[in-house]
Order: structure tokens, then C-alpha cells, then sequence
């Protein structure tokens, strides 16, 4: 599936009606071990099915919760076209999964709201880049994060030089043609889309690039995050006049494009973002250590997951493979911590994770050696978490 899937995930956090059973769990590929595949799902299924909640729910409902998901079992061609990891999610009246580029350790969860903190890498600030492949026949744009990458379509954007400046002369064209048409008396100029010189080979290419700069801005506008250039070396820094956007990063990857897979593309281009990244985690980091002890920032989970749930988190910074069991009271705003899970509660650390991404904060999924000062949960606040609200202007 497409690796940016904002709204499954917006309709998996809005999903109200529990129970929600939330699976993990790493997916063979290829050979005979595919076959494992199905043995280990149906596995999970039978500890979902054991689950408390699962149990009441078919009792009180005479219905059987993970009916959807059992067919799956017995389905090997399904197990033969997988990626590195599945996550399936069922509750009543939903049924979704997803093969992923992830790695997923063996989990399934059982809560009043799915578990979706696996999910992470693929949807944290430090992963989404587009790629702009530069080349005087061919322009193509990408999404992409560390995991795949997305051709895009962009229907402003010229295909060639040749098919832009065509219009560019064309458009003038016209124009010349309505303003001699309007000097009464005189008889009307023509104009045969020759200029009066040879242009500079520099110059079409620039005016060129202004043009796919427009629309790569529009998207950039919808969907910000770091740009990549792929071209030859003597187009780049032509581009680079073009360009007005502030995402533009300033190493690019030096080659031909045009006859190369978006999967070549996305490996030349993958090393200088992920270099980008590490550099804005880091400053992420010395952002937070700088804001301790200001109550801008914190590690207490208990002071986290209200200010998340309330859009106050500018930044989070939260440990995968790591649950915190417990439970947030909505009129008191209280955390309550518990040693292991008891009925209705949640991971903390998924909860406030998926709350920071939904109110628009930035979310570094790292593992527990990465996570500052050893903490498993850190986050900077928009204004102080005491502080009231501020007002609107």
C-alpha cells in the first residue's frame, strides 16, 4: 500500500468502538518461509481471541470479533506477496491491514482505541522528502520516505524544456498579437515567434526551471518537508537560481535521470536527506535539553499525555518497542501509571504519539539507546503545560 496513508490513520485514531484489536508482526518474503507466515498470524489470532475483552464482546454480542481477519489463514497466495512487516486492525465494524516496510516485532494489543505507535517510522518528521529529477527532456517528482518512494503526477508541472518554452512563446505570441490588434489606425503587426537573437542557452534553461520552481512550490505549500535535486552537475546550480523554496537542501545528487527506476533515484537521493535528518534531530535535541527546567519541556509522562491530547506538544520524542500502560481521566486530565495493562487502558506513550502528530506536532520515533538522558518519553511544549490556553486574537 502507499506509504502515506494520513487518512487510515486519521480514521483508525477517530475509531471509537472497542474493542479494538491492534496486530503486529514480521512477514517472510520469499522461499519456503513464507509458510511460516500464516502459522505465526494464526498464532496471534488465537492470543486476540483469548483476550478478555474479545471474550465479553463476542458473549454479549453472539458475534465473533476477528471473523473478518480469519479467512486470511487459509489465503497462501496473500502470504507469497508480502513486505517486511503486516499491521491489521479490527474492531467492530472495521477491518483494515497494511503490508509495510517495517519490521514489526510480534504484538497485538488489545484496547478501547487501536495501538498504532509500530506505526511510527512512517509517519514521524524526520522521514517524508520529495525528489525533483531534473533533466532537459524530462522533469519527474517523488515522494518519498527512507522506506518507498511515489512517483507524482503534478499537472502543472512541464514534462521537457521544449514543451515549456513552447508555451512561453506561444502566450507571448498571443499577447503581441491583441496589443498590435488594438493600435487603432495602424495595420496590425506580426509576429512569428522568432525572437530578435539567439537566446542564451543558460537563460531558456533558467526560465525553464522558474517554471517547474511554481510547481513544485504549490505541493511544497500542501505537503512541506526537505527537497532532493537529482541532475547533471551543470544543471544543478542553474536550478538552484531558479528555486524559491526554503526546502530545498542544499547538497543534490549528481547523475542522469532519465533513464532510472524511481527506486535508483530514491537510493542516490536517500544518504543526503538522511543526513538532513540526523542534523534536525540532533538540533530537536539540544532544543529540548536547552528548554528543561523552563516547564517548556519535560520527560513525566504524566505532564505529557494531557499537554498531547490538548495540541500543546510542539515536539515529542518517544521509544519504540516500549509500552507504558495506564490511563488519562478526561474531566480531571489525571495519568494514572500502571505496572502492566489492566482492562481499558492504553499505552501512554502510543497516546500521546498519535495526539502530538494529530494536532500537528513533530514526532522522532527513536529507539530506547537513541532517547535523550535515557528517558523513554520527552517532549517540548508550545507554551508551558500549567498555562492556561492562550487566547485567541
Amino acid at each position: 500500500m502507499h506509504f502515506y496513508f494520513s487518512e487510515d490513520l486519521r480514521r483508525l485514531i477517530e475509531y471509537k468502538r472497542g474493542p479494538c484489536v491492534s496486530l503486529f508482526m514480521h512477514t517472510q518474503r520469499a522461499g519456503r518461509e513464507t509458510l511460516q507466515n500464516p502459522i505465526r498470524f494464526k498464532n496471534l489470532l488465537r492470543e486476540a481471541r483469548n483476550h478478555p475483552l474479545v471474550q465479553d464482546f463476542c458473549a454479549s454480542e453472539n458475534d465473533d470479533l476477528l471473523a473478518p481477519a480469519q479467512p486470511l489463514v487459509e489465503d497462501l497466495p496473500f502470504w507469497q506477496h508480502q513486505d517486511k512487516g503486516l499491521a491489521l486492525f479490527v474492531a467492530p465494524g472495521l477491518f483494515w491491514y497494511a503490508r509495510l516496510p517495517l519490521d514489526f516485532s510480534e504484538l497485538v494489543v488489545v484496547t478501547d482505541a487501536f495501538h498504532l505507535k509500530p506505526l511510527l517510522p512512517l509517519l514521524t518528521s524526520d522521514d517524508r522528502f520529495s525528489i525533483l529529477a531534473l533533466s532537459q527532456n524530462q522533469i519527474r517528482f517523488f515522494r518519498a520516505s527512507r522506506h518507498a518512494v511515489v512517483e507524482r503526477h503534478l499537472p502543472t508541472l512541464p514534462t521537457s524544456m521544449s514543451e515549456a518554452l513552447r508555451e512561453d512563446n506561444l502566450q507571448k505570441q498571443l499577447q503581441f498579437r491583441t496589443e498590435a490588434q488594438g493600435r487603432r489606425g495602424q495595420r496590425p503587426a506580426q509576429f512569428h515567434g522568432h525572437g530578435p537573437g539567439k537566446e542564451d542557452e543558460k537563460d531558456r534553461i533558467l526560465e525553464y526551471f522558474r517554471r517547474v520552481d511554481q510547481a513544485v512550490q504549490e505541493v511544497l505549500r500542501e505537503e512541506p518537508g526537505p527537497l532532493v535535486l537529482m541532475g547533471v552537475d551543470y544543471l544543478l546550480p542553474i536550478y538552484r537560481e531558479a528555486n524559491t523554496c526554503s526546502f530545498l537542501l542544499h547538497e543534490g545528487a549528481s547523475g542522469n535521470p532519465e533513464r532510472l527506476e524511481a527506486e535508483a533515484i530514491h537510493e542516490k537521493a536517500l544518504p543526503i536527506v538522511e543526513e538532513h535528518f540526523v542534523q534536525e534531530r540532533l538540533q530537536a535535541m539540544d532544543r529540548y535539553k536547552e528548554a528543561l527546567g523552563t516547564g517548556l519541556a519535560t520527560a513525566r509522562l504524566e505532564e505529557i499525555v494531557p499537554a498531547a491530547c490538548h495540541g500543546r506538544v510542539d515536539c515529542l520524542f518517544v521509544a519504540l518497542g516500549v509500552q507504558r500502560w495506564g490511563s488519562l481521566d478526561p474531566d480531571s486530565h489525571t495519568v494514572s501509571v500502571h505496572s502492566r495493562a489492566r482492562s481499558g487502558d492504553r499505552d501512554l506513550l502510543d497516546l500521546a504519539a498519535v495526539h502530538t502528530l494529530f494536532h500537528g506536532g513533530s514526532v522522532y520515533a527513536l529507539s530506547p539507546s537513541e532517547m535523550p538522558d535515557g528517558h523513554v518519553i520527552g517532549a517540548i511544549f508550545r507554551y508551558g503545560v500549567y498555562d492556561p490556553a492562550p487566547e485567541a486574537a
